[in-house]
């Protein structure tokens, strides 16, 4: 005899909080007094979740499944970068790329312009591309080592290379995040991007200041010229050539990802470059192109600092971070699919009064699934979703909602160790996020700026009279 389904309601805010809060204290605890990954916390996560999806709500696992698989598919192309990225970063390192970045970076940069030039540097490359990803796998890892040459704690670099990066895969039309806010929320991609200037454009240059006050600490310093030799030494002895012409590999895929080509062709394309750089200037043999691809370049010079900066990258090397991230998104997908994200969204808005009060909400959103899904694509939908109607009720323009969106979910995603930005800066710069996040200015500037926006009404533009005669009638009609 065939049951028939239960069925299904709709969390409450409570059902929703039990899981996160389960979540956070198994987190907290693994984290702080275990000194243990997060993997498995993320799974105990999921795991009350569905617990209470079924048992409490009505779904069936295979219903949970689909969430899952669902959110996973979201994210498919950023591990499939990711995976890419190490096979680049060990190629490029095997070549003398990034050795030659770094040797000649630490020959031209000194302390006191250093980190406000890295944040510049940063965000030249990511409004190119439109990638952090890409900024920080490149210049990024180049930039650390200049840094650590320099005798500059690397935290604080890895904070200046993430404000750069974030700047230009915020603002940048090429990026898929600028693109997804304004389709989330219904304004064009021209609108968003003028109107985050009002936010964007302040928090950098407050963020500059803040990098070169800091910086001029370094200036009155000696400077430690022998361990500068020592490193460069190092790198020279290393490697049969340093040659600027190592330096193309790097440059080639920037301008692929210009002119628009798509991130993985490019970034396999730049892997390719730097195995056959390997070949053709140090003399690499197939097998160890293969080896540092596959499992990364171990190097051997003899100075430590040298040899655990270069170190790294390998196929093997975003396994971890793979599996932290499928980990994180099993938890979102269930958290989705059963509405609980929802109602705690929806319960929010009935203390989000007047202006301020919803660009609130919605910045505390895109942290909140930030947090618990692990998944920066899934902060700026979810919320857009949420309170799109809200904004046009409130007769807030629409561009509006996609700028608080860019100022919370896209900026504060790499500062969480399980997001999957965070992931992905943590195993390609070697600094946990939790390190450079104090250090990150813009990320956490935008978002106070983008409330004081709020709080003032400045720049809160409001729907056109046509629009908000729409509007009304389809709050009359009962459409909205």
């Amino acid at each position: 005899m065939k049951t028939e389904p239960k069925p299904k309601r709709k969390a409450t805010v409570g059902e929703a909080l039990i899981p996160l809060l389960f979540l956070i204290g198994v987190l907290a605890y693994s984290l702080v007094k275990l000194d243990a990954d997060p993997h498995i916390p993320l799974i105990l996560g999921a795991f009350a979740a569905g617990l209470i999806g079924i048992f409490r709500l009505g779904f069936t696992w295979k219903e949970l499944e689909e969430g899952v698989l669902d959110t996973i598919r979201m994210a498919m192309q950023a591990v499939l970068i990711l995976m890419v990225v190490g096979t680049l970063i060990g190629t490029w390192i095997l070549s003398g790329t990034v050795p030659s970045m770094i040797y000649w970076g630490l020959k031209i940069i000194s302390p006191a312009i250093f980190l406000p030039a890295t944040t510049l540097i940063c965000c030249i490359v990511s409004l190119a591309t439109g990638s952090s990803w890409t900024t920080a796998g490149t210049v990024g890892i180049a930039l650390i080592g200049i840094g650590q040459g320099l005798g500059m704690p690397l935290p604080l670099v890895a904070g200046a290379i993430i404000s750069g990066a974030y700047f230009g895969d915020k603002m940048s039309p090429l990026s898929d995040t600028t693109n997804l806010a304004p389709a989330m929320a219904g304004a064009t991609l021209f609108d968003h991007i003028k109107h985050m200037i009002y936010t964007t454009g302040p928090s950098l240059i407050i963020a500059l200041v803040l990098y070169g006050i800091i910086g001029m600490r370094y200036a009155g310093k000696e400077l430690d010229i022998s361990q500068i030799e020592v490193m460069r030494s190092a790198l020279e002895g290393g490697f049969n050539t340093l040659s600027p012409i190592l330096l193309i590999p790097p440059v080639v895929v920037i301008l692929m990802v210009v002119c628009k080509m798509p991130a993985i062709p490019g970034l396999l394309i730049g892997s390719l470059l730097g195995a056959i750089f390997a070949a053709v200037f140090q003399g690499a043999d197939l097998g160890s192109i293969i080896g540092a691809a596959h499992y990364g370049y171990v190097s051997e010079t003899g100075v430590k600092a040298v040899d655990e900066l270069l170190s790294r990258g390998g196929l093997d090397s975003m396994m971890w971070t793979v599996s932290l991230i499928l980990c994180a998104l099993t938890l979102g997908g269930i958290l989705e699919k059963t509405g609980m994200l929802e109602a705690l969204a929806n319960a929010l808005l009935k203390f989000s009064k007047g202006t301020f009060g919803l660009v609130l909400a919605t910045i505390v959103s895109c942290i909140g699934v930030n947090l618990a899904t692990g998944e920066q694509y899934l902060s700026l939908v979810l919320p857009g979703r949420m309170y799109k109607n809200e904004y046009r009720k409130r007769g807030l323009h629409p561009k509006n909602l996609s700028r608080a969106l860019e100022d919370s979910g896209t900026l504060l995603s790499p500062l969480i160790p399980w997001n999957t930005c965070g992931a992905y800066m943590w195993v390609t710069l070697g600094v946990h996020p939790f390190a450079y996040l104090p250090f990150a200015f813009l990320n956490l500037i935008n978002p106070l700026v983008s409330l004081f926006y709020a709080a003032t009404g400045i720049t809160m533009e409001k729907l056109p009279p046509e629009e908000m005669k729409i509007v009304e009638q389809e709050i009359k009609e009962g459409v909205l």
